[in-house]
């Protein structure tokens, strides 16, 4: 948690391996949460923050995202704008378990050690699926 709501910052703390980002100055009703979450090993970003991921996207050719098959490539974009499991099932009419699996493989393909890092690799990326 934070009070520096700046792209620098953003990034800065992300590339250090900060598994979420979160802005001292969000309501409780989103604070909350997002703590608890975090709490129990969940990766966590604000909407300033992923906001500010994608602002901040180069759409950089990367060969590996664009080795992905277009199912990943549907998974790793909702997981740049910082959704739930639960999220991405139900807009890409899947199970939880298919989408943990997912997101798994593209942990493992992308060498990223959480979700956090996927959700900045795919900002970078552009967020395209």
């Amino acid at each position: 948690m934070t009070t520096f709501d700046t792209d620098e910052h953003v990034l800065t703390a992300l590339d250090a391996g900060a598994s979420g980002y979160l802005l001292k100055t969000a309501p409780p009703s989103r604070l909350i949460p997002f703590v608890l979450a975090a709490a129990a090993g969940a990766s966590v970003l604000s909407p300033e923050a992923v906001q500010h991921l994608r602002d901040h996207r180069s759409a950089a050719p990367d060969p590996e995202i664009d080795a992905l098959t277009p199912r990943e490539r549907e998974v790793l974009a909702l997981l740049g704008e910082g959704r739930s499991n639960a999220d991405i099932a139900a807009r890409l009419y899947l199970s939880e378990g298919t989408v943990k699996g997912h997101v798994s493989r593209l942990m493992a393909i992308l060498g990223c050690q959480n979700r956090t890092q996927l959700a900045l690799r795919a900002a970078r990326h552009g967020g395209q699926p």
